[in-house]
């Protein structure tokens, strides 16, 4: 059975592969004529991932005390 650090180690690999795909996706459609509201979205999308991405981290990195 799965612990919950294994389904946040999961979760956090898997939304830092979409967010690298999305990077690579934005840069490609950058380097020819596109809608430039579709490349906003992507972006909007990456954003969101890297605020799930950085709250993961936190969750899965133990507190240090000063």
């Amino acid at each position: 059975m799965l612990t919950d650090r294994d389904t946040l180690l999961r979760k956090l690999h898997e939304l830092r592969s979409e967010h690298r795909d999305l990077d690579t996706v934005i840069s490609r459609m950058g380097e020819q004529p596109v809608d430039q509201l579709q490349i906003q979205r992507l972006k909007k999308r990456k954003l969101l991932l890297k605020d799930e991405i950085m709250w993961l981290e936190s969750r899965l990195i133990p507190d240090s005390i000063a």
